[in-house]
């Protein structure tokens, strides 16, 4: 599990682990059944260890003391932030990308849509740079295959984003 998507979760209010993985799961859609509740909890520990969430004992009766409230820290705000402005591309699995966009809007860090157009930009950089090494590569070599593949990829996924786009433009619009 990211480290940043429990984060950026935890920037819109403190929250128990179970919280987490529920909204982790809504987010997620069919891909969250996949997911291994457990690692929200190692995470979770994990970053108290690095400073970036601080946990207390929960403030509900007795029969639940053993519930912990998770909540940012300064140093885990900051986190969060560095995570949304970061423009890297492409990542093996489009749910991060998904959850960043799902995690600003809800805790109104970030607008998605300007995230979507910084990923866009860097994505038509490297396309051109891409393209421009496939052109210099010699007709049916090993290279330009692979460059080939990378220019599909970076197509593909700007295609994806421009869907992204016109699925959170409606949400601003419905809003």
């Amino acid at each position: 599990m990211q480290q940043e998507v429990l984060l950026a979760l935890l920037a819109k209010e403190p929250s128990y682990g179970y919280e987490l993985r529920a909204r982790l799961r809504r987010a997620l859609g069919p891909l969250g059944d996949a997911m291994n509740d457990g690692q929200v909890y190692v995470t979770l520990t994990r970053l108290e260890r690095a400073g970036l969430v601080a946990c207390e004992p929960s403030a509900e009766p007795v029969d639940r003391a053993d519930r912990k409230v998770y909540a940012l820290t300064t140093m885990g705000q900051q986190r969060v932030a560095d995570w949304f402005a970061e423009v890297s591309w492409p990542r093996s699995d489009l749910a991060e990308f998904h959850l960043k966009l799902i995690a600003a809007a809800a805790a109104r860090l970030a607008d998605p849509v300007a995230i979507i157009d910084a990923q866009r930009r860097e994505l038509l950089r490297r396309l051109r740079d891409a393209q421009r090494a496939e052109m210099a590569e010699p007709d049916e070599s090993d290279g330009a295959l692979l460059l080939e593949g990378i220019v599909l990829r970076l197509q593909a996924d700007l295609r994806w984003l421009e869907a992204c786009e016109r699925n959170w433009t409606g949400r601003k619009a419905e809003a």
